[in-house]
């Protein structure tokens, strides 16, 4: 019965946040302004990894799942929210393309099949962003463990990326007009209420998803598990969907308009960052903790053999997308690959091993190609401009 209100409390709290982002984006960065909405949409998620990881701390049998949790939210943001924002831009812009050639006769030029999301330079520290955390976990996955240390050098990363973000100039106020109509209002708000509508319409959005995130997710779980869903599988795929459900929302509103769909695609990697540096960092922290309460000492979260390969693939993925990001496109060959090889870990779990190798063959070519062409890539070009302006 609560999912009857949750489910709308949660739509609109994606869409408040949304607006207000869309505002603040004319105040501050748009990558400080995503980091903000990835914040607030987010929270759900930090609620359910840290619950796991408490009731690992008292029970280290439970410690697979806050693994789960994690790599599960990672992978399916990246595996099926990025080609899903591919997917609802590339429909949306055949859908304007061909109501404007029966406007027009048909006298333009056809609009090209499947464009790709061309990527802003400022977007530049968003892609850039997500290669410390990914080096750092090589460390940690080769060490075995997490601990307090790790999660200080990660905390330390989320800052640095932020001080990028700090470095970036805010958008070009005439394009204003392009933002929805709450946004609008709240920007062109006199003096000081300006600040306090967009800070307001933040406010509401986190309060609602605050008020309403674990109503929400207990009662989606609860349908799940009378379908016969195990727990693994609520843990990995089923939590994390519905505690990013927000951030989903929001983004596929934003792709489905054209020069909003690089927004859209850096909201994702936004919250990617999020989940690889403090998201992460949490769990030795709440872990460590928890032991202590229970056990009288203060243990560093260990991987087994099983969590290692979940957490290979995790870090094989998101390497990838890094390197399909460089050159700030996104097209059609690189979300239906990315797509497809999400799907196939998900219907057929005993083939782990079998994609993470099929990631690590692709990061060879994408990487051998970039070598033989020769070409400066964009992406760390436009960091370093954009940090050192």
């Amino acid at each position: 019965m609560s999912a009857l209100w949750t489910f709308p409390s949660i739509l609109a709290a994606a869409f408040l946040v949304a607006w207000g982002a869309e505002a603040a984006q004319f105040l501050i960065s748009q990558g400080l302004a995503l980091a903000i909405l990835a914040w607030l949409q987010t929270l759900p998620e930090f609620a359910v990894e840290a619950v796991i990881a408490w009731d690992a701390g008292r029970d280290p049998e439970r410690a697979h799942l806050a693994i789960a949790n994690l790599t599960g939210a990672i992978r399916l943001l990246l595996g099926l929210g990025w080609p899903m924002i591919y997917f609802v831009f590339a429909a949306a812009g055949r859908k304007r393309a061909v109501g404007a050639q029966h406007t027009t006769g048909g006298a333009q030029h056809a609009a090209p099949l499947l464009p790709a999301i061309q990527l802003d330079r400022e977007h530049a520290v968003e892609v850039v962003g997500l290669v410390p955390p990914l080096l750092y976990f090589v460390v940690i996955l080769l060490r075995r463990s997490l601990g307090w240390v790790d999660a200080a050098v990660l905390l330390a990363l989320y800052v640095a990326y932020l001080w990028a973000l700090l470095r970036t100039a805010p958008r070009d106020v005439d394009s204003v007009v392009e933002a929805p109509a709450v946004s609008r209002w709240a920007y062109r708000q006199p003096g000081w209420r300006q600040k306090a509508a967009i800070g307001g319409l933040f406010a509401a959005g986190g309060g609602l998803l605050y008020a309403t995130a674990h109503p929400f997710l207990e009662s989606m779980l609860a349908v799940a598990g009378l379908f016969g869903v195990s727990q693994f599988v609520l843990v990995q795929w089923v939590a994390p969907f519905l505690s990013e459900f927000p951030e989903k929302v929001s983004a596929f509103y934003w792709a489905r308009r054209a020069h909003r769909a690089p927004m859209a695609l850096m909201n994702m990697v936004s919250s990617n960052i999020n989940q690889w540096t403090v998201l992460a960092a949490m769990i030795p922290l709440v872990y460590g903790y928890s032991s202590l309460r229970h056990h009288g000492v203060w243990l560093d979260f260990r991987f087994d053999d099983a969590q290692r390969l979940e957490l290979l693939l995790t870090l094989l993925q998101s390497g990838l997308a890094v390197l399909l990001l460089a050159n700030m496109e996104f097209d059609w060959l690189d979300a239906t690959i990315i797509f497809v090889l999400w799907l196939v870990q998900f219907l057929r779990p005993t083939l782990r091993e079998e994609i993470a190798v099929a990631y690590g063959i692709w990061i060879a070519i994408l990487v051998i190609g970039f070598v033989v062409r020769g070409h400066a890539l964009l992406a760390p070009k436009y960091f370093w401009e954009t940090v050192r302006r």
